[in-house]
């Protein structure tokens, strides 16, 4: 569908498995991810195993977690620095299909304001910082968090809260729902 409009040609980049109990939600795969084909295969991801307490070999088996992102595929380069955001086609016409073949989802962690503006729709506050600091009102069955590149540092920085309140309740989450039942 929005094959004329990836620079690289469509490599859809999703995993998910019909057990799987956490759902992660992303923007789209970046340059290396497109080229590996492994989800979250960059410092961002190893930043987002770290917010969420997890090892590489836990975060991707696909009984534990499901890894759906707003855009498939590689968007392309924006001019301006980092990535394109995700192509508008792809959410609306495969994400919803996709969270109805998983129905053993505990938890939506929703990293970045693509996947928080199209899961939270209405609930969804003006903005990333403020729906990210209205976390209590998604959880514990959703969690908001900024996107974990290191191009938001600053954010980090300039909201501390995030990492001593938001994170370790986060973590906590994760933990619970990994422990049922012997995950």
């Amino acid at each position: 569908m929005c094959e004329h409009a990836l620079p690289l040609g469509p490599r859809p980049i999703v995993r998910a498995g019909a057990a799987a109990r956490v759902l992660v939600v992303g923007q789209a795969p970046g340059l290396r991810v497109h080229e590996t084909g492994i989800p979250w295969n960059d410092r961002s991801g190893d930043r987002l195993r770290e917010w969420l307490g997890v090892d590489r070999e836990t975060f991707y088996r696909e009984d534990l977690f499901a890894i759906v992102p707003m855009g498939f595929c590689y968007p392309g380069r924006d001019p301006r620095g980092g990535d394109l955001p995700p192509r508008e086609e792809c959410a609306p016409l495969w994400v919803s299909r996709l969270l109805a073949a998983l129905p053993n989802i505990r938890c939506r962690v929703l990293a970045g304001w693509h996947g928080q503006r199209f899961h939270l729709a209405d609930r969804a506050k003006k903005n990333l910082t403020e729906t990210v600091r209205a976390w209590r009102a998604y959880a514990p069955e959703t969690f908001v968090l900024p996107h974990p590149s290191f191009r938001n540092q600053m954010w980090l920085k300039r909201n501390p809260w995030f990492a001593e309140e938001t994170l370790p309740a986060l973590r906590a989450r994760i933990a619970e729902i990994l422990g049922e039942e012997g995950a």
